[in-house]
């Protein structure tokens, strides 16, 4: 049972380290190309529409009603602690803005369009078009990766933007309609009390959660293996691994932000 337990534990370090390996080899060749080569601007196009118009429905909903739940949640508090529905949009703006625009956004795409992405350069792997690729002389980071990186890059930081609108948003709905509280009352707050700093704290997380979740997701799909088996483990693990690292990232950004006045 020893000898099982250590060997377990050793094929769990090595595959861990040469996964580490095998994505810093990757993150090194796709800024070694970006800086080096011509950029795949059509395929760039084509994959900013597919991850920014496909997810933008689903984002904007997402974000409607958690500023909808956000309003709810927030007047009646505040009713219960000072009988009158305060500072409504405030804490909805700067919820939004600064935390959960940024971070659900970043989920939902990583579920949405990273999970695609997974699935499809899984799917040219275990049909040995990406070999064929080489075969060719094109480079499939060059080709596959690079694009889809800078998308994420462009799309991602738009997305959280609607998204931020449009929460606050629904949140001005709840407002209205549950608390009367006026839209004058409620845009007063959001305008006197949210600064250009506040917005820049969340806007500049996007684009670190943009370059794991396209470069994860990117990783496992060119790294699948198994066939039609191994496809649905890459994507699901690219799904998994990027939420996590949306997640952690997200504490030490803030952190760092913070550290610099940027809150």
């Amino acid at each position: 049972m020893i000898t099982t337990v250590v060997g377990g534990f050793g094929r769990f370090i090595l595959d861990t380290s040469e996964e580490t390996g095998q994505f810093t080899f990757l993150v090194r060749s796709t800024f070694g190309w970006m800086t080096s080569s011509k950029i795949e601007w059509r395929q760039t196009l084509i994959q900013m529409s597919r991850i920014g118009v496909g997810s933008l429905p689903v984002t904007a909903m997402t974000a409607f009603f958690t500023g909808m739940v956000l309003a709810l949640q927030t007047g009646s508090s505040s009713k219960h602690f000072f009988n009158e529905p305060l500072f409504v949009g405030t804490v909805v703006s700067f919820a939004l803005v600064m935390e959960l625009g940024p971070v659900m956004t970043a989920i939902v795409v990583a579920g949405r369009a990273g999970a695609a992405i997974a699935a499809e350069l899984g799917t040219m792997k275990v049909t040995e078009q990406i070999d064929a690729l080489y075969t060719l002389g094109t480079d499939p980071v060059r080709y596959l990766v690079i694009p889809r990186f800078i998308a994420f890059m462009i799309v991602l930081p738009l997305l959280t933007v609607a998204s931020d609108f449009t929460g606050i948003l629904g949140g001005y709905l709840v407002a209205k309609a549950k608390y009367a509280i006026p839209a004058t009352v409620y845009w007063h707050d959001i305008i006197n009390n949210m600064e250009v700093r506040h917005f820049v704290h969340g806007f500049l997380k996007t684009f670190i959660f943009a370059g794991v979740v396209s470069l994860v997701s990117c990783f496992k799909g060119v790294t699948t293996r198994g066939g039609a088996e191994g496809v649905g483990k890459a994507t699901t693990a690219a799904v998994v691994i990027s939420m996590v690292l949306v997640l952690v990232l997200d504490y030490f950004a803030t952190a760092v932000l913070n550290a610099f006045g940027i809150t």
